[in-house]
């Protein structure tokens, strides 16, 4: 049997139904957000084609469309790069609510809103679907026109005020969050731990200097520090990035400062001193392993609270620009609505963030007990 302390800590973990229900939605959304364009129902980059004649549809809507021009000087891309970039699209269509084929004509009633009446429109078939006025054992021109050319798309969630699929925004939305939280908290991890172990380490003068750089950036509110770095760095995602990152350093720090004092003590640390073992080997080699569960869960912990960061800063405009979906841009753009009949295109990307940070909490807190670390300094 294995009784390794990894073990334990994972068997104690797993007995948290929470914590573990927690650990795997964000698997889920990794997944998701990993496989990208290839589970989107728009596949196109960003996932911004608009038809604002659709907007504001509600959740679960069907439509009809009519393809009425093709592209061919846009190829197929591969696997790799449809799934990281997407698909630009290689036609373009509009919504119908009815056609009909006549003498070789294409008449077409094009939706444009549901109270506005719309004239009919002729179109000629060969500009259309060249293969269906050439003869065919294929089947009728009517068939060959209904295959080639008519298409249905079922709208989830429903479409934004500018006619875009909701759910597929939301997908994509999932990359932002989870990116940003994935560098702001490597970031966070690089300068918190490094400074804290040598403040804890060396102590005197050196830890006096560091304590104090570390109060100042903790008595500044993360939201304002974040947006003042965001204007020293400009707007932009990679700019989110270390903005975020820079802004919850101080935690960790905080927390690796405190347990490498209480280690730097004990005789395993006495005994590689004894050796001759150099400072860098001592903290990376001895004294860092020993405390990675607090900072695992103090990292966990951060990771929510880089993604709400990341979204109050595109709510105000600093985050990931347009047409790049976030969740917090796409609630900027909607919050209006909430008092409409269209409130859930904010609830929706509401209800994300909300989600999201809290299975990352109750991950933290599953981390802290499994590592019981309950009595040591750290935030959850």
């Amino acid at each position: 049997m294995d009784n390794s302390p990894s073990k334990k800590v994972w068997l104690k973990f797993k007995r948290n139904k929470f914590a573990f229900g927690g650990l795997i939605f964000i698997l889920l959304l990794m997944l998701m957000g990993i496989l990208g364009y290839l589970i989107m129902p728009d596949d196109s980059p960003s996932a911004n084609v608009q038809r604002v004649q659709i907007a504001k549809l509600k959740p679960g809507t069907q439509f009809r469309f009519l393809i009425i021009e093709r592209y061919d000087h846009i190829k197929k891309v591969g696997f790799f790069e449809r799934m990281l970039n997407g698909q630009k699209p290689n036609f373009k269509s509009i919504p119908i609510t009815s056609y009909r084929i006549e003498n070789n004509h294409v008449f077409v009633t094009e939706y444009i809103g549901e109270d506005e009446k719309a004239e009919e429109r002729k179109y000629e078939l060969k500009d259309l679907c060249q293969s269906c006025v050439l003869p065919s054992k294929i089947g009728t021109p009517q068939a060959i026109f209904e295959e080639q050319n008519i298409y249905t798309q079922t709208f989830l969630l429903g479409t934004d005020i500018y006619g875009r699929d909701l759910l597929s925004r939301l997908i994509l939305g999932i990359r932002v969050s989870l990116s940003v939280g994935l560098m702001a908290v490597l970031i966070s991890l690089f300068i918190g731990v490094t400074l804290g172990a040598v403040a804890g380490y060396f102590g005197g003068r050196i830890d006096a200097a560091i304590s104090w750089f570390m109060n100042v950036v903790w008595s500044l509110p993360s939201l304002l520090l974040v947006i003042a770095i965001s204007f020293a760095l400009g707007k932009g995602f990679w700019q989110i990035f270390i903005a975020v990152g820079l802004s919850t350093w101080v935690d960790v720090a905080r927390l690796v400062r405190g347990q490498v004092m209480a280690l730097k003590e004990v005789e395993f640390v006495e005994a590689a001193r004894a050796l001759g073992f150099g400072t860098a080997r001592t903290i990376i080699k001895h004294i860092l392993p020993n405390i990675a569960g607090p900072i695992l869960v103090v990292a966990s912990s951060n990771f929510a609270s880089a993604i709400l960061l990341e979204t109050g800063l595109s709510f105000l405009g600093f985050g990931a620009q347009p047409p790049m979906p976030s969740w917090g841009s796409m609630i900027k753009e909607h919050y209006g609505y909430i008092i409409m009949d269209a409130a859930y295109l904010a609830i929706l990307p509401g209800l994300a963030i909300m989600l999201t940070v809290y299975a990352f909490n109750v991950l933290a807190i599953g981390l802290r007990d499994a590592f019981d670390v309950k009595g040591q300094n750290v935030t959850v």
